[in-house]
């Protein structure tokens, strides 16, 4: 069975961070681990406050993991602040693992930042090198580039800013535009496009998480970045579309919807 690792913060909410990833490695058929970076209390509405784990604990979970169930992949989620880069990055060059997918949240879905301003030049030059493929969403291409992006035009070339830093692929992800929903991966030498139709809803609560966690599963699972990234496509927009409607704010996705639709059938209360 194939192993993936998530060094990401929590949400006692359960859509998003390492309880999304979690859930997205297990509807992909890979064995999930983890390594928690920050406690968020947080729920569809808000997010509460947050609590940073200690760097010297975090390495030490990485540890754990890797000397007993060596992950095939790591996704990397939120990382607050400088000391959490730090630890993560030494340790991945310690271990030397495969497939890393970096998710650089900055933002809370409502808004709230998650990493602090002085970290970012940190996270250039520490963890984005490390990436085999860096998912930013519209706004966090922008602060990485300093760019303002509002075509496909800007996509790419903020793509090829952002490839420069020293990650092996990137995609810029375009869920925050009007109209078709396009994510552009630039892997050095060619762009690739994934469109979809933009799904009229409000539970979108951990999409990038999710996401990014069924890009590394698939990377796991042996399948290209191009491959990985078309397929995690296609499984976050199922999910996003048929998202059970809980919470009061921008709600959690359907992390195993296919999986229920297979196993109990189409149309019924288990699967929707």
């Amino acid at each position: 069975m194939k192993t993936a690792l998530s060094i990401a913060g929590s949400d006692c909410s359960g859509g998003a961070g390492i309880q999304a990833d979690l859930k997205a490695f297990a509807a992909h058929g890979v064995f999930g681990t983890s390594a928690v970076t920050s406690v968020v209390a947080e729920n569809t509405l808000r997010v509460i406050e947050y609590q940073d784990v200690r760097p010297d604990i975090i390495e030490k979970q990485i540890d754990a993991v890797f000397e007993d169930i060596p992950p095939d992949a790591v996704k990397i989620g939120m990382l607050s602040c400088r000391e959490a880069m730090l630890a993560v990055a030494g340790k991945l060059r310690e271990w030397k693992p495969q497939n890393i997918v970096v998710d650089p949240v900055m933002y809370a879905k409502n808004g709230t930042p998650l990493m602090e301003e002085s970290a970012v030049d940190t996270l250039i030059s520490e963890v984005v090198p490390l990436a085999d493929l860096l998912t930013p969403n519209i706004p966090e291409a922008e602060k990485l580039t300093g760019l303002e992006i509002t075509t496909q035009k800007d996509m790419e070339h903020a793509a090829k800013l952002i490839h420069a830093m020293g990650c092996r692929a990137v995609v810029v992800k375009g869920g925050h535009h009007m109209g078709e929903a396009v994510d552009i991966l630039f892997d050095g030498s060619e762009f690739y496009r994934y469109p979809a139709a933009r799904v009229d809803t409000k539970h979108t609560h951990g999409t990038g998480c999710t996401l990014s966690s069924a890009i590394a599963a698939n990377l796991a699972l042996g399948y290209s970045p191009s491959q990985a990234v078309g397929k995690a496509k296609k499984y976050i927009n199922a999910a996003i579309a048929h998202a059970p409607g809980l919470g009061k704010g921008s709600g959690p996705t359907h992390h195993f919807y296919e999986m229920y639709k297979a196993y109990f059938g189409e149309g019924s209360k288990n699967a929707e």
